[in-house]
């Protein structure tokens, strides 16, 4: 059983981790990632997604000039988002039901938050949210968890000093 469980996600992939209590000795509660989820259509190269790598241009027949048009290239990709945000939004609602937990902290860039949020209200799980707009996707488990104690959303670990955006103690 975990007091919380946090989403860190990007658009391209997102990762479930539970804050566990430590043992005696190990410095109190850590950051164990769960899980780990991809949106394979945001992994693909913008030429194997659509069949143009530029959008907007098109030449009129018979020599005419160029004129623009919208492809709705931004929204299919706003779409694949949406998609994946439901089945983050899914798999961390199990992760609640699983540890029995109602706080869920989320760390995204605001547009995914945005997403997340409109995502989460549909799963119908009674919980309260901690949001932290920033992408940590890429960071190990220990920074993501420094990061998080430090805005105030998850509990330090016991023993270490206090971590600052700067690097600096």
């Amino acid at each position: 059983m975990s007091d919380y469980c946090v989403v860190v996600a990007d658009g391209a992939r997102a990762r479930l981790f539970t804050l566990q209590e430590g043992g005696i000795g190990e410095g109190g509660p850590t950051l164990v990632e769960e899980a780990s989820l991809t949106n394979a259509e945001a992994e693909v190269a913008g030429k194997e997604l659509f069949s143009d790598e530029k959008p907007g241009r098109n030449v009129a027949p018979g020599g005419g000039g160029a004129h623009g048009y919208d492809d709705h290239r931004d929204r299919h990709l706003d779409e694949s988002e949406r998609r994946f945000a439901r089945d983050i939004a899914d798999a961390a609602a199990d992760a609640l039901r699983r540890e029995k937990t109602a706080r869920l902290v989320l760390a995204a860039s605001p547009r995914m938050i945005g997403h997340l949020r409109e995502a989460l209200t549909a799963t119908a799980v009674d919980m309260k949210v901690n949001e932290v707009h920033k992408d940590l996707t890429k960071l190990s488990v220990h920074e993501v968890q420094e990061h998080l104690a430090a805005a105030g959303v998850l509990p330090a670990r016991e023993g270490e000093p206090s971590y600052t955006p700067s690097g600096q103690l």
